[in-house]
């Protein structure tokens, strides 16, 4: 495959979205209409100090994703292709996907029909054993594939995937040495990680590595490692750091999905001047409308 440079890759400002949770999927949401008219477009924000511009919301493709998939994935190959195309047209040009959701593929299809310099590509690579389904493998190998069925030369963004625990660092240096020399090659453009741990969250808040943080937030705490109390002021620790911060699970996987608890959610993160940008995981046009319009909305006030 061509090699890209990393100047290159700065250069582009790529544009970038993440994930809400499910929303299509969850009973008495399916009903919902969109706020207001579709011809909003979500804006551009400065990830961290990373240099990279990317959407203030990007396509979660991770919806309940374990075992290699996910709801994305159930859309089947034409509805997520025809939902990113969508996404993009509507300015979120920021993918959010992992080996273990199955949606590399899918991801690679849509960036056929996407103008890819101007779409931003994050995943990330299991950095352990998951039970009988997943079974680790030399990063080389892994980065070679994901390429390959990411139909790209080069990864935007590069995680390593849900750490459980505040000896990363350590226990990890292997998959940290690897990921840099990629990024040093100008394979991967920025580096980071995705925390399931609060230990985990802190020590990244403040590691010289790590460049981007995807990091659990929400009001009121499902689906986190603690409190909102406790984890928004790591959040900005790590933002003041410099770091782009990332929020995930901003509707509590599925539990917060009442429009005054998704405004309230969203109020709150957007609010708190600590994260750049949301993964959601958006399964249809009428996800893509409300929300764009909710959080621009929200932006904006």
């Amino acid at each position: 495959m061509k090699k890209i440079s990393r100047r290159r890759f700065i250069r582009k400002g790529a544009a970038g979205m993440a994930g809400l949770t499910a929303l299509g999927s969850v009973a008495g949401f399916s009903s919902y209409s969109p706020l207001s008219g579709n011809d909003t477009m979500v804006d551009m924000v400065d990830l961290g100090r990373t240099g990279i511009k990317v959407p203030r919301i990007a396509f979660g493709t991770g919806t309940f994703g374990w075992r290699h998939d996910s709801n994305q994935r159930k859309l089947g190959k034409k509805g997520f292709v025809d939902l990113a195309r969508y996404c993009y047209d509507r300015g979120i040009r920021f993918i959010e996907t992992a080996d273990m959701y199955g949606t590399h593929e899918f991801t690679g299809e849509a960036l056929k029909e996407l103008p890819r310099e101007k779409v931003t590509v994050l995943t990330k690579v299991m950095v352990t054993d998951k039970e009988d389904w997943y079974e680790t493998e030399p990063f080389e190998k892994s980065l070679d594939r994901f390429r390959k069925d990411l139909q790209t030369d080069y990864i935007d963004i590069m995680l390593l995937h849900a750490l459980g625990t505040d000896a990363w660092p350590e226990k990890y240096k292997y998959y940290m040495d690897a990921v840099s020399k990629a990024q040093q090659r100008g394979i991967i453009t920025t580096v980071g990680v995705s925390c399931h741990d609060l230990g985990a969250t802190k020590l990244a808040a403040e590691h010289p590595w790590v460049e981007v943080l995807l990091a659990q937030i929400n009001n009121k705490g499902p689906r986190m490692e603690g409190s909102p109390e406790v984890i928004m002021p790591v959040l900005k620790r790590a933002h003041d750091n410099g770091k782009g911060v990332i929020g995930m699970k901003v509707f509590g996987c599925g539990q917060m999905v009442a429009d005054d608890e998704r405004e309230a959610s969203l109020n709150y993160v957007i609010k708190s001047g600590n994260v750049d940008s949301m993964t959601l995981g958006l399964e249809s046009r009428y996800e893509v409308d409300d929300n764009i319009e909710r959080v621009m909305r929200i932006s904006r006030s």
